[in-house]
């Protein structure tokens, strides 16, 4: 499934600005308002839709992370990504966002449909927890990341790892993600 326009706008829960009704961002906001509502992640510490770009053959190409969960110092603590489908088919492109992500590497990756989650270091690739309630609480979140060093990844690694995560989500360049798969706007 690929995300389309619906041909509509909802009210998005972080900004409160009049966006883009898809048929992933239900699923976008709900993860923000249970990270915020129920796990007590400030909404100023959460930003949607951010692009994870990289370079592959001199080209550029970009990823759209769900959310991006920042510390108090506005450093990338946890990338949260939306999939549609088994969900821990998506560990090792998590894991790679993780590592690519700009100002990182990020420690942790969630990935989830709403339904189920997985906690993943980004690190190590590990998965830690499975289940919707494997999603840290914020204070937890700060605990877990408090001395966490960034060690940039060396322009060979990082290359390599561009290529693995190019795998996963190159397919989706020129493809009917465009404006060529959205629907008409509503009269």
């Amino acid at each position: 499934m690929h995300e389309v326009s619906m041909g509509g706008t909802l009210r998005d829960y972080l900004s409160g600005e009049e966006i883009d009704e898809t048929t992933y961002e239900e699923f976008r906001q709900a993860l923000a308002k249970l990270l915020v509502e129920e796990l007590g992640y400030p909404k100023d510490s959460l930003k949607a839709k951010v692009d994870l770009c990289f370079e592959i053959d001199g080209e550029e190409m970009c990823r759209t992370i769900d959310l991006v969960v920042y510390d108090p110092n506005s450093l990338p603590v946890l990338l949260v990504m939306f999939c549609a489908g088994d969900v821990g088919s998506y560990e090792r492109e998590a894991v790679c966002a993780g590592k690519l992500f700009q100002d990182g590497p990020v420690p942790y990756v969630v990935i989830s449909d709403s339904m189920d989650a997985f906690l993943l270091d980004a690190i190590s690739g590990e998965t830690l927890a499975h289940g919707m309630r494997s999603v840290p609480p914020y204070e937890e979140l700060m605990r877990m990341t408090a001395d966490y060093v960034r060690q940039p990844l060396p322009a060979e690694r990082r290359a390599k790892i561009e290529r693995i995560f190019y795998t996963y989500t190159g397919f989706l360049q020129g493809t009917c993600c465009s404006e060529s798969c959205s629907l008409p706007p509503r009269k």
